[in-house]
């Protein structure tokens, strides 16, 4: 899989070292010269990784800073931190173990965009990659103190009630599923008062659950949460830029409420714009409403938003898979981020989590993937035909796949960026109306 999201395979018979230094050559022939921060979640195979990484970039004259395993989050903040030339995170984020992936970052701390990603490809393609002589070969340092400074920065930023927090006492299980939050997710929560029971937190790679952070794979979490009576349940994807909240009654929320959480509490401080992904719920919208904020939407894809964010000014926004950006912080998500906002509404509200979720609008939301089917274009353009004669008033977004807005909700089908698979989502105002809707587009797709 190779798209702006990063470099993405099996390890193995999909991503192999060569194929991993080959990209890396090829970023670094396009970055031409200074130094490139280099990160990892714990996977098994990212010190395997690593060395691939970080022996193609010192091949082409790039000198290397190792962050060592660091959330992605880490990554950007130390881009420009250092006012380094770029960076690279080692993670397959939320795939299972046996994947990893090359995310690529520009000297802003941000996702490469298409422009960017187009020149590496070439590159890599025709192999013209600028080798350098031993005597002009790129030097390597670590410096494993970014997770401290990223955890400082968090709790030193104005929107975190520290004080509030600390009265409310607040008890938060954390689970890591083993990835590059295990450390730094807990260690933030404890900066700012709260008492942290953690599970999954050895960060050894040893992903004990499937580790995207969706409800049916938080039910550890949840039985935690049950059995200490803790306030709140945080889990993270393996590189930690993502965030799920279960409640205090052991009760998954869905990680698109993260992101609504975020954005009612930032803009009751600061006036200003929302920009979301086109996947992100409608509740979004709807809590930006509520405080006089207008909503943009644009492409999946972080960069996609970060570039939306930056064209609409928007002082809050991000993607509905739990992923929180705060751009007056950094322009990427999360999850520590989003922790830290989520204790930080929770302490100044006085209300619990299922409380908060109470003041929401409530929708049926439903997500679904499975695997690219043969005819795929075909099957769906026979499906857009049915839509059109199905729904009064359709609406038809053609930026990421197809989205289709009507009165009582929206549905959307697209292409995965870093999976062989389609992705479907379905909100509708009636749990009835959205398995319909799921079931008749499943139906064109077999």
């Amino acid at each position: 899989m190779v798209s702006t999201s990063g470099i993405r395979g099996v390890i193995g018979p999909g991503l192999d070292p060569i194929k991993i230094a080959g990209f890396t050559a090829a970023y670094g022939t396009v970055i031409k010269k200074g130094k490139v921060v280099v990160g990892r979640d714990s996977r098994v195979s990212g010190e395997m990784c690593k060395h691939a990484v970080i022996s193609a970039l010192v091949s082409v004259g790039i000198d290397v800073v190792d962050l060592g395993i660091v959330p992605t989050p880490t990554v950007e903040i130390a881009v420009t931190g250092l006012k380094a030339a770029g960076g690279i995170c080692i993670t397959a984020s939320h795939n299972p173990s046996q994947w990893n992936a090359l995310k690529f970052f520009n000297n802003k701390g941000e996702f490469i965009d298409k422009a960017f990603l187009d020149k590496l490809v070439k590159i890599h393609e025709t192999k013209s990659y600028a080798l350098k002589s031993y005597i002009k070969i790129g030097t390597v340092t670590e410096d494993f103190a970014w997770v401290d400074r990223h955890i400082k920065a968090v709790v030193g930023l104005p929107i975190i009630n520290k004080p509030a927090i600390k009265r409310r006492k607040l008890k938060v299980v954390v689970d890591a599923v083993n990835g590059a939050g295990s450390d730094a997710l807990p260690r933030l929560l404890e900066k700012l008062g709260v008492k942290v029971i953690r599970i999954n937190c050895l960060g050894n790679g040893d992903f004990v659950h499937q580790p995207e952070p969706i409800p049916k794979n938080l039910t550890m979490l949840a039985n935690a949460v049950k059995k200490h009576r803790a306030d709140i349940g945080m889990a993270c994807d393996p590189d930690a830029d993502r965030l799920a909240l279960i409640d205090e009654q052991a009760q998954a929320i869905g990680e698109e409420l993260t992101l609504a959480l975020a954005v009612k509490h930032v803009l009751a401080k600061k006036r200003g714009q929302v920009v979301v992904n086109l996947s992100t719920s409608r509740v979004t919208e709807d809590v930006a409403a509520e405080a006089k904020a207008k909503t943009f939407y644009t492409p999946v894809g972080e960069a996609n938003v970060v570039a939306g964010m930056r064209r609409h000014r928007a002082v809050i926004g991000g993607e509905g898979n739990g992923g929180v950006i705060y751009p007056a912080f950094h322009a990427g998500r999360d999850a520590l981020l989003g922790a830290a906002i989520t204790a930080s509404l929770l302490a100044e509200s006085g209300f619990t989590v299922s409380g908060l979720v109470g003041t929401l609008p409530k929708y049926y939301t439903i997500k679904q993937k499975a695997p690219l089917p043969q005819g795929y274009e075909q099957k769906v353009a026979k499906m857009e035909k049915a839509a059109r004669k199905s729904f009064d008033n359709l609406q038809i977004d053609r930026r990421d796949g197809l989205r289709f807005d009507f009165s009582r909700g929206w549905f959307q089908i697209r292409k995965s960026n870093t999976e062989p698979i389609y992705r479907l989502i379905v909100e509708t105002d009636s749990n009835k109306l959205s398995r319909l809707i799921r079931d008749e587009v499943m139906t064109f797709l077999k």
